[in-house]
């Protein structure tokens, strides 16, 4: 790893580098990615030759619209990924900045990057004189919900002062009842992650939903032709139906449960979400260094080594290496916690 760089999960080469003898294939359980993807029909040819159309951006935003419950007087603005939106957020507000954390690192880095004074707070309390204010709903990694109450709350008092609620929720899909989408509070902007949930990570497609001033100033520094047609169509059509998310919550669910099970000898599970699990323990830099042994990579912290978080096997066999790796470590005299 570079010195100074932000870890993310999903570098099957770094595993590679750091486990050079690890059996193959490899199993990547080091993101929050569904690993049963939505079934991509065959796409027309023209998605690929053509510039994407109005048409098919409509098409997209109405069905975000209704999968989201987004208000009728809101805006919603699409975008190639989440993380060129978190980019942009330094444009819409200023600081000081308070981000929730710990949390999803690029949201205190954008606005670093953008010359903002940011602090990073335990708690809601530790606001002080921020003007906006970013948190992940439910967190990354421990998938603490902050009830919309509160939120609701929370963005009423940083109108009053000209500030902004910035709310992530990319993990939010599979418990829409927490949204705080469908009621809208003022100065809040809401964001949602399509990959994730579909297990189409590699689409690149993300969500902006909030006042129409904040959507459209993001639009603009998008430009045309933001998202890809082939995006535009898959998107459209897995936000459409309502069956397959539905289903997949509840088998989600209970591979989450299943994940549990096998941890739970090996530390105390902080939280997480349906598609990833956060465990702590003591042992966590042997843990990691024996399933990175045995093929299987996880994800490590920064901010804190005694964490490591699950993400969800997506077949029988990758459940049976994960369970068979677990097994068979054994961890230094008081290495468990």
């Amino acid at each position: 790893m570079v010195e100074g760089e932000v870890w993310h999960g999903g570098d099957l080469a770094t595993a590679k580098a750091l486990f050079p003898e690890a059996p193959e294939p490899w199993i990547d359980l080091s993101t929050g990615i569904n690993p049963i993807p939505y079934p991509v029909p065959a796409l027309p040819l023209s998605l690929w030759q053509r510039l994407p159309g109005k048409a098919d951006e409509a098409a997209l935003l109405a069905a975000a619209r209704k999968a989201y419950r987004v208000p009728d007087a809101a805006g919603l603005v699409a975008a190639p990924g989440t993380q060129i939106l978190i980019e942009l957020l330094p444009r819409l507000a200023e600081g000081p900045v308070a981000v929730l954390g710990p949390t999803y690192a690029e949201h205190a880095l954008a606005w670093r990057k953008a010359g903002a004074p940011v602090r990073e707070i335990a708690g809601l309390e530790e606001i002080g004189d921020a003007k906006t204010v970013v948190l992940v709903n439910p967190n990354n990694p421990d998938g603490l919900l902050i009830e919309r109450v509160r939120l609701a709350t929370l963005a009423h008092e940083l109108a009053a002062k000209g500030g902004l609620l910035v709310i992530d929720e990319a993990f939010i899909d599979f418990t829409p009842q927490a949204s705080l989408i469908p009621e809208l509070p003022p100065a809040t902007l809401v964001l949602r992650s399509f990959g994730k949930t579909y297990g189409l990570a590699g689409l690149r497609l993300g969500f902006a939903i909030g006042e129409l001033r904040l959507t459209e100033a993001l639009r603009a520094a998008l430009g045309p032709w933001a998202v890809a047609g082939p995006a535009l169509h898959v998107g459209a059509l897995a936000l459409a139906d309502s069956g397959w998310l539905a289903e997949t919550a509840q088998a989600r669910t209970r591979d989450a449960a299943r994940l549990d099970a096998l941890l739970v000898p090996h530390g105390r599970i902080v939280g997480g979400t349906a598609l990833y699990r956060l465990l702590a323990t003591p042992a966590a830099p042997a843990l990691f260094a024996h399933l990175g042994c045995n093929g299987l990579y996880v994800r490590r912290f920064q901010n804190d080594a005694s964490w490591l978080r699950f993400g969800l096997p997506g077949d029988e066999s990758a459940w049976q290496r994960l369970a068979a790796a677990l097994a068979s470590f054994v961890p230094v005299p008081g290495g468990v916690a």
